[in-house]
């Protein structure tokens, strides 16, 4: 598609209000190739205008920017300003780029190397450097020549839509940005940098980073974007923020309705990042027709039935939303359920974001919340609650079992004192309740083997929980790990369930009786497995054993080659 041939439509001009910029995003969405320029020049001319005070932009003219507005008004955007920004961003693609060197309408390598040196090029000097806030857009490329790291894939995946080639695609994880292309979209190219550093590694693929198994990449699960999910990436990326403390209430209200109007037509669908976005916002200001709780579950469920549970953030904005309703219980079972998934990968200096998010949670989250619980009309509601105990240690168990294997490791004592303080807050009798499995790192037993298969047709036929099952069987799945199956009891329902004495009885008579089950499969929990349960707890010997590095060891959960080498707002790339 030649965007030369495709003027933009004067008729929907001037826009001076919110309702008539989503109409104009809503006439886009309805082609098959919705304009990425247009609509990323537009989204950031009206973030900038309204957050930006000095920002020396082009739409800064008096007849464009209003100093005072109404709730909903915007600084009025002519449609021959907008117009010049398109057509200075056309013209710089397509005169930078000798089209005769590629005859395929399939995207190279090559080609896209040459959009990135183009955009890479023509960058302020330094610009790796400058964190600031409302550079992602191509208003801010083409009135500063600035971006951000996000800012210069989606503007390299612009860049190629203006040249025709329709297999140039933006991948998105959770902290970074790159490009997919070729016929089955099977290729990936990186375009821009990622965090502090400065490492120039556009042209490579993706796949050390994700055969390195950093939560970078997303274990190979980003999400790979149409056309249109291209469109809801740069409404997720608008940025409300004013400075750090205050957002624009307009600016917030703009990106919700274009995000209801994604959501509306099914765009938003494979976007958990963006769902949360649209929670966020909804818990300020709901104006959507569907709750917040809906709207987490909902990218909770995509981040399952899309990219194999690899993403984190779903779980930690559903803990957010509780933890900010005072409802403990329910935010450390996701805080739990989002180390679940971190604990598929290996910590790596790539992963600063998560690390910040994973650490405000242990050292700072948590011990609010049990300050909160430990007097006044809230003591002890869940501090007499053994699940909750349960849902810390697994927080816990997931951290270690990122780290384990790791090349960089992620705990030392600044985690091991919030931990210990924290756990000395349960009493004995609710820890006790605690029934504490430890994983096996190998088992060939055929019939835990058999158990465990068991399980998953379980899983898959939507039983979510085990509790359903009887609790000796419960008990002895539990256990088969750790012990050596009696053949008698098995065969004829003699004798005990384990091979040795009555302790294995006695044990899944406790099982039976318990309400909590834990499974550990870190090394590190699984050696604090006595100190955790003991009727004193021996904090000293806690803290080593969290801390001990000797733990470390290098990346057996994924390759032997080494990884490549912020707490997240609603926008959360660089």
């Amino acid at each position: 598609m030649d965007m030369a041939r495709n003027p933009i439509d004067s008729s929907l001009f001037p826009l001076d209000d919110i309702p008539t910029v989503v109409k104009l995003f809503a006439q886009e969405l309805l082609k098959s190739d919705p304009d990425l320029t247009l609509l990323s020049i537009i989204a950031g001319a009206v973030e900038n205008s309204m957050t930006c005070t000095n920002n020396g932009a082009a739409l800064s003219a008096p007849d464009v920017i209003n100093d005072k507005f109404e709730v909903g008004k915007i600084p009025t955007i002519h449609h021959h300003q907008v117009n010049a920004l398109y057509m200075k961003f056309y013209s710089l693609i397509k005169g930078s780029v000798d089209m005769t060197m590629y005859t395929s309408k399939i995207a190279t390598r090559d080609l896209i190397r040459r959009v990135s040196d183009v955009v890479w090029n023509s960058l302020s000097r330094s610009q790796y450097k400058d964190s600031r806030a409302h550079l992602q857009s191509l208003y801010s490329y083409m009135t500063g020549n600035k971006l951000d790291s996000f800012g210069v894939t989606f503007a390299v995946v612009a860049g190629c839509q203006i040249l025709g080639f329709s297999d140039v695609h933006l991948a998105l994880s959770e902290d970074h940005s790159w490009v997919v292309f070729g016929e089955n979209l099977d290729q990936t190219i990186e375009v821009t940098w990622h965090g502090k550093g400065s490492e120039d590694k556009r042209g490579r693929s993706v796949d050390g980073g994700v055969n390195s198994r950093s939560w970078v990449y997303l274990n190979g699960y980003p999400v790979i974007c149409s056309r249109h999910e291209e469109v809801a990436a740069l409404v997720s990326a608008i940025n409300p923020s004013l400075n750090a403390t205050s957002d624009s209430i307009e600016v917030a209200e703009f990106q919700q309705q274009l995000l209801w109007l994604l959501y509306d037509n099914g765009y938003l669908d494979k976007y958990p990042l963006a769902l949360g976005n649209l929670s966020e916002l909804e818990e300020i200001k709901a104006i959507g027709r569907v709750n917040c709780v809906a709207l987490l579950q909902q990218g909770i469920h995509s981040a399952k039935r899309f990219y194999s549970n690899m993403h984190v953030y779903p779980y930690t904005y559903q803990a957010g939303y509780y933890y900010r309703l005072g409802l403990y219980k329910e935010a450390f079972n996701a805080w739990a359920n989002a180390s679940d998934v971190i604990k598929q990968y290996n910590y790596s200096r790539d992963d600063e974001e998560i690390y910040k998010e994973l650490k405000e949670i242990a050292n700072e989250l948590i011990p609010h919340a049990m300050r909160v619980v430990g007097s006044g009309h809230n003591a002890h509601s869940i501090l007499k609650d053994p699940e909750c105990f349960a849902d810390l240690l697994r927080f816990y168990d997931g951290i270690c079992q990122w780290e384990e294997d790791s090349p960089t490791p992620v705990l030392h004592i600044g985690w091991a004192q919030p931990l210990v303080s924290t756990i000395s807050k349960f009493e004995h009798e609710v820890r006790e309740q605690i029934i504490i499995t430890n994983a096996p790192e190998n088992n060939n037993n055929s019939l835990c083997s058999t158990l465990e298969g068991k399980a998953k047709v379980l899983m898959l036929e939507e039983i979510t929980s085990l509790e359903s099952l009887d609790p000796k069987i419960k008990a002895l799945t539990a256990a088969c790990g750790e012990r050596i199956l009696n053949r008698d009891f098995l065969l004829q329902g003699d004798g005990e369930p384990f091979v040795g004495d009555g302790e294995a009885s006695t044990s899944a008579v406790k099982m039976e009786k318990s309400s909590t089950k834990l499974t550990l499969y870190s090394r590190k929990m699984r050696g604090l497995k006595d100190l955790l349960l003991g009727e004193k707890l021996n904090t000293h010997a806690i803290s080593l054993q969290l801390t001990a590095q000797s733990q470390v060891q290098f990346n057996k959960k994924g390759s032997k080659d080494e990884p490549l080498g912020s707490r997240p707002k609603r926008t959360r790339r660089e």
